[in-house]
């Protein structure tokens, strides 16, 4: 842990006591408001202040680590290698922290909720009175050649130390440099970079890039051709002359520098107009004793002229239409060569008029993005509705209901009349029609789309599983049940997808029946279709020369000639396709249905009588069978009329003799149960 000597704490009680709002505003105290630095010099920064606490994002110290009293610094690298950095403190008591971070891509904020953006970290910190030296023992520190380790933690623990071997950095990367104070002292310190093999110095040497007047001249915007030190741009304009001298630089304003320590763009004023004509604007170094320099103190070269041209001041005319979007467009932007003054801009859009192949109404009209003068080069017009179909249209500029058209920065009206043209296409529609044809054993699925409004593009989707780029695709399935299509079409300008479509094909026809299996004199028996899929037509043959073509049919009575026989029914199921399936079924016709059990029986394998058991139990329910010898032992029993006493005891064959039986079951008609007992006699 570290530790906080008393005199750092009455101090830091002393000048938090003192501290100013302004001081908390200084640029550098927030990752969004880096100061910019470069690898060729060294950058002292002479105090630093107690503003912010919010811990910073790391994952490899227990501790949280705060962004109070900390800088922050910008570069990039122009040179992919190692990168070695000093801090050295200004006391060399401080205790000074830092961590290095890769923030390509991110928004600099990112440092406070994305630990892995750390790239380096060190927060050591000796506890006082150890190691011998003075109170935390810790500036410099830094990354150097020999040092090891990318996180150190805070502590004095073996192998602890405040250098860290020199990370790798990446070309064309962009990094945040935290410093920290912790000691809580407020005396800054020395950063400087070297000793690896990266480069985080701009290549590019500084030159103007262009310049563009408004109006009369008085004012021009000059673009820089990299960012340039704002600090390094003297107010009064005395760095630039205009040539011919008609008028002088009087002021001099580096754009954006509110919020940052460079900029790329600077505003000069002139204290007289400019006759139109192409001047030149030269640099000179000034009174600071350099022109504008980089943030590695580059300068512009001295002497160096760009021209800017003053053109004749008439209306400006519409130049051109940004790109449209052309499926259901709802507005159009359209640009001025000029700046235009936003509040010239009817709301209602009363400006504009739009005539062409179909009807379109205007909602509204605005400048876009209008800047602090209120001036924007783009219009953006918004229509009532989208424009559906494909067709030509223009955009004509009218005298609005303020009574002018637009008016440009430098105060003059645009002509009315002026119009510009832009095309649309006409909307696509992925609605599909399909047509089934049913087969025996597979189906086939003709999907169709008409193609209308010039789709040129298909691109089906079958159960998630098949695709076809076809207009009309054919899917043959052998499977059944439910199947889903879905379609996205484009002309090439719009696209349109459908709704998932569920399908469902039946399954196979197939034969199949429940009937009664035996039948007694005069019953009935009874058929009951359970056949399934896409049947249209039904033939039975109940296998006595008679038919019927109803899906159930009647009850059916078999004549008394059929008795002691099996007939063999049959049900043919057909569809409106042709396919066929059979099923097929015996039936009993019984002789007799009356129970009864022989008084006599032979079991001497001749084929006649040689068993015992109750005759015609055809339909009867829980039968239970019983035969016992004179002495009372049971010898058979059987739950199943069908199996016969064979007249064999325990393997062997019984005496000859008078055998009891006892017959029990439940008559299926009446639901009774019958109970029967009587005698047979085995003759051999």
């Amino acid at each position: 842990m570290k530790l906080i000597p008393f005199l750092f704490i009455f101090f830091t009680s002393f000048f938090s006591a003192n501290k100013t709002s302004a001081q908390c505003t200084t640029l550098g105290l927030t990752p969004s408001t880096a100061i910019p630095v470069c690898g060729t010099s060294v950058f002292r920064q002479d105090q630093v202040f107690d503003c912010g606490n919010q811990n910073v994002a790391q994952s490899f110290c227990a501790i949280g680590v705060t962004s109070e009293r900390s800088f922050w610094y910008k570069f990039r690298c122009f040179q992919s290698g190692t990168l070695g950095f000093l801090i050295s403190g200004l006391n060399s008591a401080d205790d000074y922290d830092w961590i290095l971070y890769d923030v390509t891509g991110q928004n600099p904020n990112a440092v406070f909720s994305n630990a892995s953006l750390q790239v380096s970290m060190n927060i050591y910190g000796t506890i006082v009175g150890t190691s011998g030296g003075a109170p935390f023992d810790n500036s410099p520190t830094g990354c150097k050649a020999g040092a090891s380790g990318d996180f150190h933690c805070e502590g004095d623990a073996p192998g602890n130390t405040p250098y860290n071997r020199m990370p790798t950095i990446i070309i064309g990367h962009d990094y945040l440099l935290m410093v920290a104070n912790f000691s809580q002292s407020f005396i800054g310190y020395d950063l400087s970079f070297g000793g690896g093999t990266a480069s985080i110095t701009d290549p590019k040497d500084p030159h103007l890039e262009s310049a563009r007047a408004a109006c009369d001249g008085t004012e021009t915007t000059i673009k820089l051709n990299k960012r340039m030190k704002c600090a390094s741009l003297l107010a009064d304009g005395s760095e630039f002359t205009i040539s011919p001298p008609i008028a002088n630089v009087i002021s001099a304003v580096a754009i954006g520098c509110t919020g940052s320590f460079d900029m790329d763009s600077l505003l000069l004023t002139l204290d007289a107009p400019l006759p139109p004509g192409t001047y030149d604007i030269t640099i000179r170094t000034g009174a600071d004793g350099n022109t504008i320099v980089d943030n590695c103190n580059k300068g512009v070269p001295d002497g160096e002229t760009i021209p800017v041209t003053i053109f004749p001041q008439f209306p400006t005319p519409m130049d051109s239409i940004t790109k449209v979007i052309k499926c259901a467009p709802d507005e159009v932007e359209f640009v001025f060569r000029k700046r235009i003054r936003c509040a010239s801009v009817a709301p209602n859009g009363s400006d504009f008029v739009i005539t062409g192949t179909s009807p379109v109404t205007i909602l509204s009209a605005a400048g876009f993005n209008c800047d602090a003068k209120g001036l924007s080069n783009i219009i953006r017009v918004k229509f009532t509705q989208p424009i559906q179909v494909k067709g030509n249209f223009n955009i004509t500029l009218q005298t609005g209901i303020d009574g002018t058209t637009i008016i440009d920065e430098c105060g003059k009206e645009s002509i009315p009349g002026q119009s510009l043209s832009f095309n649309t296409k006409d909307t696509v529609n992925a609605d599909f029609a399909y047509n089934i044809f049913y087969g025996c054993k597979r189906d086939t699925i003709n999907y169709l789309h008409n193609a209308s409004n010039e789709v040129t593009s298909w691109k089906w989707n079958f159960d998630d599983l098949r695709r076809s780029a076809l207009q009309n695709p054919q899917i043959l399935y052998g499977t059944f049940g439910l199947k889903t299509a879905q379609l996205i079409v484009s002309n090439g300008t719009c696209t349109d997808t459908s709704a998932k479509i569920s399908i469902v094909l039946p399954d196979a026809i197939k034969a199949k029946f429940e009937a009664t299996t035996i039948v007694c004199p005069n019953d009935l028996a009874t058929f009951t279709n359970t056949s399934t899929g896409n049947i249209s037509n039904y033939l039975w043959n109940f296998g006595d020369n008679t038919t019927s073509i109803l899906p159930n049919p009647l009850p059916h009575i078999y004549s008394t000639n059929l008795a002691f026989t099996d007939v063999l029914v049959k049900l043919v199921v057909s569809s409106s396709t042709g396919c066929k399936d059979s099923s097929f079924q015996k039936i009993r016709v019984a002789g007799s249905c009356f129970i009864a059990v022989p008084n006599a029986f032979t079991p001497n394998g001749d084929g006649l009588n040689d068993f015992l058991y109750p005759l015609n139990a055809y339909k009867v329910k829980d039968l239970l069978f019983r035969v016992y010898n004179r002495f009372g032992q049971l010898v058979f029993e059987t739950r199943d009329w069908l199996k016969q006493w064979d007249g064999k005891f325990k393997g062997q064959g019984a005496d000859p003799a008078t055998y009891v039986w006892m017959l029990s079951f439940i008559n299926p008609d009446t639901g009774k149960r019958i109970e029967q007992k009587g005698t047979s006699i085995l003759i051999r």
